[in-house]
């Protein structure tokens, strides 16, 4: 099993070679609750310099839940077009601002529990909510997370969900905010999902799927 002391010695190396910057991490410093919960909704299966551009269209026509919940989906289509499922993802967040609106007076709530009512939001995007929003101590994984836990050796696991409650058994909590961010980095620069560049790695030393095959 992985020590703690390896956990902190990657997740040190990765935020001072990748930084802060990921589409959610720009989002969180301007954005309200509301605004990270919608953009993340919206950030499902698309890209972030796209969802971005979008988010931003949208949120100067719909500033607020209130105005959003009064929206028509037609219009909202319009607006968000470009992204991938609008017509789920349009539908989904008129009926999250009506809910944010009606059933939590204007507030987004801030439990998983709750979070997870919304129509399109399942564990990854609340967890989200809560580290980017919140700052709350969570570990949203998504495909970037899953793939490094299991390349660095970490975890062992098929789909997200299991990879998520392993982490939580795994990680030391002071690192629980940092690993989507830092991973979500990582994956998009180094760890690419076919053909990484592990001769680029900066925690090439650290990584048990490279020293296993340099042993053999």
């Amino acid at each position: 099993m992985v020590s703690h002391s390896e956990i902190d010695t990657v997740l040190s190396i990765l935020l001072k070679t990748q930084g802060t910057n990921t589409m959610l991490g720009r989002l969180s410093t301007k954005y309200d609750p509301f605004r990270v919960l919608i953009s993340t909704i919206l950030s499902a299966r698309a890209k972030d310099e796209v969802t971005e551009v979008i988010s931003e269209e949208l949120f100067k026509k719909y500033p607020t839940a209130g105005t959003l919940a009064r929206a028509k989906q037609k219009n909202v289509i319009d607006i968000i077009r470009r992204i991938g499922f609008f017509n789920v993802k349009s539908k989904n967040i008129v009926e999250t601002a009506k809910m944010v609106e009606h059933d939590f007076h204007g507030k987004v709530p801030n439990t998983l529990e709750q979070l997870t009512l919304f129509p399109g939001v399942g564990r990854k995007v609340a967890n989200c909510v809560l580290v980017y929003a919140f700052k709350q101590d969570a570990i949203p994984v998504d495909i970037h997370v899953h793939r490094i836990s299991n390349r660095l050796g970490w975890v062992r696991t098929k789909q997200p969900e299991d990879t998520e409650q392993k982490l939580l058994n795994l990680v030391p909590r002071k690192h629980w905010q940092a690993i989507n961010e830092t991973f979500v980095s990582h994956g998009k620069t180094i760890c690419v999902p076919v053909s990484p560049f592990c001769s680029r790695c900066p925690v090439y030393n650290n990584c048990r799927r490279i020293g296993v095959a340099r042993r053999r």
